[in-house]
């Protein structure tokens, strides 16, 4: 499902070297994927412009990862329904059954239940 001709959206991501949403996005921009960080608190992440909404941001968003906890997502899913962004990969612990229940019931393709860092290393055809 991911394609290096595709923008990604990492909602969640933080300069904080600790926590997945620094390491989902670092892996993925050193594996060669176009990244937009998604954090409210932050201006740049690993030299990367970050916006502090997917509204915000100034260009076509592909897929957008989910790295924050459910009900942040399930927030953020009415966005992606606005914007017509029609891919998410919830990262675990970002799924819940509301979450992705909206996404079926809003024609959104939806990876849940898998680490996006996981398959790109195991899977580079992705």
């Amino acid at each position: 499902m991911l394609n290096k001709n595709n923008v990604y959206a990492v909602v969640g991501a933080t300069k904080n070297k600790q926590k997945y949403g620094y390491k989902v996005l670092k892996n993925l921009k050193k594996s060669g994927y176009k990244m937009i960080p998604i954090n409210l608190n932050e201006k740049e992440i690993l030299s990367l412009k970050t916006y502090g909404n997917i509204l915000d941001v100034d260009r076509k968003i592909d897929m957008v990862i989910f790295v924050v906890p459910s009900i942040v997502t399930e927030k953020i899913l009415q966005d992606v329904k606005k914007l017509k962004i029609n891919k998410v990969w919830m990262q675990p612990g970002s799924e819940n059954d509301k979450a992705i229940q909206y996404c079926k019931n809003n024609n959104i393709q939806c990876i849940h239940n898998a680490c996006v860092i996981v398959k790109d290393i195991n899977n580079k055809n992705l």
